[in-house]
């Protein structure tokens, strides 16, 4: 069975074409529990979002703060597994026929198998994976097996990254281009800042990809800043931390549904 690839990029071409940005929200796997990570999805969706992350809980996050490390915490010690991520993606798509990518560290998937873990990913409807310390040079083996289950390869820059390097990347690169608005871990800021629409400007210059920004964004006003000059605007733990306030699941629904209509009517809002 082949991935979704096509449904990510005819989903940000879409939004494209309708003159406004991709809203991407993240949620954890088994956040706060297997059953309520997969509705926290389907609430995500339901408001506006456009596409979904699923996060893989690690133990050793080197990108994710405080907050998503708390969610993954309680993810870790409910016992989700990568059988429970793959559930997560299949439902969640097969509920609403949209976009679900897996955002991963490395480890997991090497320990796991590479063709194991693409085969897999396809079958359940995935679109493909955000490889955030995957090097490129060392991506030869993922990506020839996620090319071949119809998989995207999501990789990460950031403001940091020198001009040839944005070009290896994103010439190894697939589906979008995840542009980290800053230099540090997720978490919401106060402002994105300038670095990252230079970011977008240089990324641009090196590929056609679609390129995306995450790493700050948290409120409707952060979301159109970021959408006059993203094509997509990534939401992480602006979306967890909804969840972690919550007095119960269903506040917490709530919540994350009411969150994505605010960000999704944010990246429409026209300056």
């Amino acid at each position: 069975m082949s991935g979704n690839i096509q449904l990510l990029s005819d989903t940000l071409a879409k939004a494209k074409a309708d003159n406004r940005a991709a809203l991407i929200a993240y949620l954890p796997a088994g956040f706060p529990t297997v059953d309520g990570g997969i509705e926290a999805i389907k609430a995500v969706f339901d408001g506006g979002a456009d596409i979904v992350e699923v996060g893989l809980p690690h133990s050793d996050p080197v990108l994710d703060g405080p907050v998503i490390q708390t969610a993954d915490d309680i993810a870790l010690r409910g016992g989700v597994r990568i059988a429970d991520v793959m559930r997560t993606v299949r439902e969640a798509f097969e509920a609403t026929g949209k976009p679900v990518l897996v955002m991963t560290y490395w480890n997991p998937i090497d320990r796991y198998g590479v063709e194991r873990f693409t085969e897999e990913l396809a079958a359940a409807g995935g679109a493909g994976c955000i490889l955030p310390d995957l090097p490129v040079q060392e991506s030869a083996v993922w990506r020839e097996h996620a090319e071949k289950h119809g998989l995207a390869t999501v990789f990460v820059v950031a403001p940091s990254s020198k001009d040839e390097r944005l070009a290896t990347i994103t010439a190894a690169g697939s589906g979008f281009v995840y542009a980290a608005s800053l230099m540090g871990v997720t978490g919401t800021r106060e402002s994105v800042g300038a670095e990252a629409a230079e970011l977008v400007r240089r990324t641009r210059a090196t590929s056609e990809l679609p390129v995306c920004v995450g790493l700050g964004v948290s409120n409707a006003e952060q979301a159109k800043e970021v959408a006059g000059f993203a094509d997509g605007v990534i939401v992480g733990s602006a979306f967890v931390k909804r969840m972690l306030d919550a007095d119960d699941e269903a506040a917490g629904l709530t919540a994350v549904r009411e969150l994505a209509g605010e960000l999704a009517a944010g990246v429409r809002r026209v300056s």
